[in-house]
């Protein structure tokens, strides 16, 4: 089979790849050096795509209370039980709950069932947890949901800021486009804004490690400063914006000058009035804004300050200049594009336009037509919860884990009358909820488009067929739609005909005044469709081949064509740490895994790197709590509680923890830290609070602590803490328990022996008094699985030990390994994965650098190739050096 192209169903920033499907349950992939988001460039997570398309645990027949029915039962029931809750209740006791893992496609047959046909708007996506300020900040400044720029811009760009982005992790490829032009432009800086010390700031000139919650009072204190000091273009506020009296008005009346800032945010007057200077005195500046910015009570302010700064200086619709929202899903702006947002309507239009409403009425020809926004994401399920909403579709999500406050979640869902999951996975935290489950093709098994962060639309491709019974969510929806009477309305055969429509819709009575634009595609043919390159939107007539930057021409799609300042006070986060709650958690993503595992939870490269979820604190609040580096602690919300692994790091800042969001009841017993964060909302935005929550963390003392390796997955049984983690031919768990096995060697008979005992031999070690016990379990001179318990937090390593499972024969220097929990001299402990891209180890690399005087990571690439593929590992490797040569000097 041919390489097929297509595109990387991680991040917002739409990496295109070239895909073929292995003779096994595998595939290989690389990235499309014609693709203009990459190049030819893929991070860690995209080059493991391969190893994440196997069937293990996949969804493949329908399901109705656990019981497989056909395709037909499962539909039936679907619109049955829609029909009899929307007939007794009426169409907003039901929802849906739908993903920027969607296609365009499926989106848009989502929200035309809806809200066109069903007449409710009670469909919101999990992107409301990622970008919906942004979205509200768009609206509000420029008319419209619009993202002003493209990629060519952060390395045009002579001053890049990156605000609450975390880029060197979380968008590794714009980071490494991004760190390119740096080195090709020494002269160019970058500021990082961020509480944290992140792996972004590796290639910055300056990082504000400001106070949690203070960004607004950042930026205000810019605006200030750009009027104060001559550096704004008066001449662009009078010709292309209204409302900048207003909103300096208001930025003055708080911490307008640069010592007020710097207390307010936490800084010292230095950085602020540097940062100040940069931006005032460069021309071509880019304020690259994610999560740490939306993921706030007071998100669509500080999107507004960070935009209010571009249109004072005219920085905006030109190269290498502008705001720019970088998204956290493959197809985030895709859901935006159809309206798959609760207060969005379709096509960029909204519901406060009467005529917008009746525009979409009349080319859906749905007379039931949503006019009034419907729930979004808290509220909806809080409803849920409270028994409005008496069923529920929930889309390619897993909103128990990844939703605020999420055990409330999962109770809301054990209260719905209907609920129904279409996921391509069997067992998630969600689908143990459902009362029918929908096998969903997953990447690489279906067809359609996705639009990344700089408006780009892309293919993806099938280049395997769908196993079982899978089938793409947008033939489920367009199923139950004919079955619920819409059957002409939703009559599609092929994406390619959705596309059309969804493109011709954005060109309806489109006479310019409406950003998304289309128009140059709705009569694309099936064979264009399937050829169509990657191109950025609007696309029409005059621009057929797509439009790289907006608002050059100083119109906006506002009533007055004029950009609008947004009047920004200022406002704390809505929970404050007091005495019983004194740290501040913050969660986000880690380097090398995604959502809640599901996928990347498949690859034993990418699970390397971080194996528990942890906590990182500030050295002296760790030693305050007598926490030690690697000890289990116990964080405590308000809303709930969670076991993670200290992480100890000066990165940190006092008084504040980060957790990362990823670890779902699949892969970890108490690793959910969702169930902890607090539910407030942006008012406007409705996105949550996700990165303000006021804890308690507490060291969390067990009776014994241990790990398994073991080449088949465990039923564990109740354990106070477990992980699960997949390896190289085995799989990984970590252990801590309050209570000690009367017997370790029959308990972990138990534990390890689910097959026939006579058919292994069993090795092990019991120190009682040390409080000590290893244990292995060989079949056929092969390792099965090995035990390694400690009543201390003494442990023998784990990668030396996961190697021995891709041993045929295990030598008696193994053996005696095994018992002794020590490599042997030809086996040396390669240590905690640092590049996942080549699975190198910290103790190989430091080994490497000590012995051959290995002073860069260039010359580590050069010895090891780590470093070399996505580059995301390279501030771990030059952290690396720096601590070598120290200790060598010592």
């Amino acid at each position: 089979m041919d390489e097929v192209r297509t595109t990387c169903p991680y991040c917002g920033v739409g990496c295109g790849v070239l895909a073929k499907a292995g003779d096994d349950a595998t595939a290989s992939v690389r990235g499309d050096p014609d693709h203009p988001a990459n190049r030819g460039r893929l991070c860690s997570k995209g080059a493991a795509l391969g190893e994440t398309v196997d069937l293990e645990g996949r969804l493949l027949t329908p399901r109705i209370n656990d019981r497989q029915v056909s395709w037909g039962a499962a539909l039936d029931h679907v619109a049955a039980g829609f029909r009899r809750i929307i007939a007794a209740h009426g169409p907003d006791a039901v929802a849906f709950y739908v993903s920027g893992q969607l296609l365009t496609e499926d989106y848009y047959v989502a929200n035309k069932l809806m809200k066109g046909f069903i007449g409710s708007a009670n469909i919101d996506t999990n992107s409301r947890l990622c970008m919906s300020s942004s979205v509200a900040g768009h609206k509000r400044a420029f008319g419209a949901d619009t993202v002003p720029g493209c990629y060519e811009d952060l390395e045009q760009a002579e001053l890049t800021v990156l605000v609450g982005s975390n880029a060197a992790w979380c968008h590794p490829v714009l980071f490494q486009r991004m760190r390119a032009a740096k080195e090709r432009h020494p002269d160019r800086k970058l500021v990082v804004i961020d509480p944290r010390r992140t792996a972004t700031c590796d290639i910055a000139d300056l990082h504000l490690p400001l106070k949690s919650g203070s960004d607004a009072v950042l930026f205000d204190g810019l605006l200030c400063y750009l009027f104060q000091n001559g550096q704004v273009d008066f001449s662009y506020l009078e010709a292309a914006t209204e409302g900048y009296g207003e909103a300096l008005q208001a930025a003055r009346s708080g911490a307008a000058a640069i010592p007020q800032v710097a207390a307010a945010c936490g800084l010292t007057e230095e950085d602020v009035a540097r940062f100040y200077h940069l931006f005032a005195r460069t021309e071509r500046v880019v304020s690259v804004y994610s999560q740490g910015i939306n993921q706030s009570s007071s998100g669509s302010d500080k999107v507004n300050a960070i935009i209010n700064c571009h249109l004072a200086t005219g920085r905006i619709g030109r190269p290498g200049m502008g705001p720019f929202s970088v998204t956290g899903q493959p197809n985030a702006m895709g859901g935006r594009e159809v309206g798959g947002l609760a207060n969005q309507l379709a096509a960029h239009m909204d519901f406060d336009d009467a005529r917008a409403v009746d525009r979409v009425r009349r080319f859906w020809r749905a007379p039931n037509v949503a006019s009034r926004p419907g729930l979004k994401a808290v509220d909806m399920f809080q409803a849920m919860g409270e028994g409005r909403i008496k069923a529920v579709w929930i889309m390619a999500t897993n909103p128990v884990v990844s939703m605020p406050d999420a055990d409330r979640v999962r109770e809301a869902l054990r209260r719905c009358e209907l609920v129904v999951v279409s996921d391509c996975m069997a067992r998630t935290d969600t689908t143990a909820c459902a009362h029918v489950l929908l096998p969903a093709a997953a990447w690489g098994e279906k067809g359609g488009t996705v639009t990344n962060s700089e408006r780009r639309i892309s293919r993806q491709r099938a280049f395997l067929m769908a196993p079982g019974e899978a089938r793409p969510d947008w033939w489920m929806v367009c199923e139950v739609a004919k079955r619920l009477g819409f059957g002409e309305a939703f009559s599609f055969q092929t994406p390619a005909a959705i596309f059309r429509e969804h493109a011709a819709l954005s060109d309806f009575e489109n006479d310019g005044g409406r950003d998304f634009d289309l128009s140059a595609l709705a009569s694309l043919s099936d064979g264009d469709y399937e050829r169509l390159d990657p191109l950025q939107w609007p696309v029409t007539a005059a621009r057929p081949e797509g439009t790289e930057r907006l608002f050059g021409d100083g119109r906006f799609f506002t009533e007055s064509a004029k950009a609008r300042f947004i009047a920004v006070t200022p406002r704390p986060p809505v929970n404050a740490p007091d005495e019983q709650y004194p740290f501040i958690l913050n969660t986000g993503r880690v380097r090398d895994h995604w959502h809640t595992l599901t996928r990347t939870g498949k690859s034993p490269r990418l699970s390397a790197h971080s194996v528990e979820p942890y906590a990182e604190l500030y050295p002296d609040d760790a030693a305050r709590l007598r926490i030690a580096d690697g000890a289990l602690v116990r964080l405590h919300s308000r809303w709930g509680w969670m076991i993670a692994r200290a992480l100890i790091s000066p990165a940190q800042q006092a008084g504040n923890v980060f957790v990362p969001m990823h670890w779902s009841g699949q892969f970890a017993g108490r690793g959910r830290v969702d169930v902890l964060v607090n539910p407030e909302i942006d008012p406007l935005s409705g996105q949550p609070e996700l990165k303000h929550t006021p804890v308690q963390v507490e060291c969390y003392t067990p009776q014994w602590q241990g790990f398994v390796l073991s080449r088949r997955c465990l039923s564990l049984p109740p354990t106070d803490y477990w992980v699960m983690a997949a390896g190289r031919q085995f799989w990984r768990y970590e252990l801590a328990g309050e209570r000690t096995p009367a017997e370790w060697g029959e308990w972990a008979r138990q534990l390890l022996c689910a097959e026939d005992r006579a058919r292994a031999e069993w090795i092990e070690y019991l120190d009682t008094a040390a409080g000590r016990y290893r244990g292995a379990r060989l079949v056929g001179d092969r390792l099965d699985s090995c035990l390694f318990v400690t009543t201390s937090r003494e442990l023998p390593p784990r990668t030396w030990l996961g190697q021995l499972f891709s041993e045929e024969v295990l030598s008696a220097q193994d053996r005696m390994s095994l018992l002794t929990g020590n490599p042997s001299r030809d086996r040396p402990d390669g240590g905690r994965i640092v590049c996942s891209c080549f699975s190198v180890g910290e103790n190989t690399l430091r080994r490497a650098v000590e012995a051959q005087g290995l002073d860069t990571p260039e010359a580590l690439g050069r010895a090891l190739k780590a470093g070399t593929n996505c580059g995301s590992c390279i501030p771990e490797l030059k952290a690396l050096i720096t601590e070598c040569a120290a200790k060598k000097i010592a």
